[in-house]
């Protein structure tokens, strides 16, 4: 997938286990396909204030504000610890414009430690008045070009759900080149303080993800998976090797673990094991079997 070899479809989701290394004392890395890092920008991002997270009735509200130690950093004190890891490593990536986005790209030019880069379609353009460059598909193939030029990787789009045709910007960033495309990302969502009669976050609204936005992820792949000609990564909602097998079946090449991981560490692991027990069981020898079955 993408030019790149993983040693199973199963990968951690961006923003849910910091950079990977976070996990190592709960599971072996090298059970994970590819580990997703958090977000990251060409110079480190301190993000909202607190709070920042307010569960909800099946998932999670969050307002980190991409909060990241920068891509230098990164570079510099994460990769090196990578080196003897067994797994591959996909940089989630994203600007405020698209000069920061060609910015991050160009820093990861010459790192052979990172295998792809996942580019966050999500953000607001702050030149375009604060559109989500994944609501327009000439920005969001604008970005994607920019970023393949500039990086020389294999490129993933993280779309946005919060619009009401995914299909258009899924062939723009398609055309544009990139590799791969990743649903879901957070859909919008509040909460309110009743108590002090106010929201809880400073930003007012928050992404909400967990359990409870997984029908719609699957109803995103399916769509999306129908739309392109390229692998789609199927992200939301993510903890059992069923859920994992409902995004394939609905024609996800790869699952990320998000929200779960925070509950179990371990999640990655279980649902690994899971999909090929139950492949064994129903004499499935490849994946390709059942993948957008639906």
């Amino acid at each position: 997938m993408i030019g790149v070899k993983f040693s199973n479809p199963v990968f951690s989701s961006s923003g849910t286990s910091g950079y990977g290394l976070e996990l190592s004392p709960y599971i072996a890395l090298g059970d994970i396909g590819a580990i997703v890092t958090k977000g990251i920008s060409a110079k480190p991002k301190q993000g909202t204030p607190q709070p920042r997270i307010v569960e909800t009735a099946s998932g999670m509200l969050n307002s980190i504000g991409l909060q990241n130690i920068g891509a230098r950093k990164l570079i510099d004190n994460v990769l090196p610890k990578l080196e003897d890891t067994d797994t591959k490593v996909i940089v989630n990536v994203f600007g405020d414009n698209l000069d920061g986005y060609i910015e991050v790209g160009r820093m990861f030019l010459n790192e052979d430690r990172v295998d792809a880069l996942e580019v966050n379609l999500s953000c607001p353009n702050v030149k375009e008045g604060g559109i989500a460059f994944g609501r327009d598909p000439e920005l969001a193939a604008e970005v994607i070009s920019a970023v393949i030029d500039a990086s020389k990787k294999p490129v993933i789009a993280k779309l946005t759900p919060n619009i009401t045709d995914i299909s258009p910007i899924a062939k723009a960033v398609e055309k544009a080149g990139a590799s791969a495309i990743s649903v879901i990302n957070c859909l919008v969502g509040m909460a309110i303080d009743v108590e002090n009669r106010r929201p809880y976050f400073k930003n007012i609204t928050a992404g909400l993800s967990g359990p409870a936005i997984k029908p719609v992820a699957l109803r995103v792949v399916w769509e999306t998976a129908k739309a392109v000609d390229i692998p789609v990564l199927g992200i939301g909602g993510i903890s059992t090797g069923r859920d994992a097998l409902e995004f394939i079946m609905a024609g996800a090449t790869a699952v990320q673990v998000g929200i779960a991981n925070l509950i179990n560490p371990g999640t990655i692991s279980d649902v690994v094991e899971e999909i090929s027990d139950f492949c064994t069981e129903n004499k499935i020898s490849d994946l390709k079997e059942i993948r957008g079955i639906i």
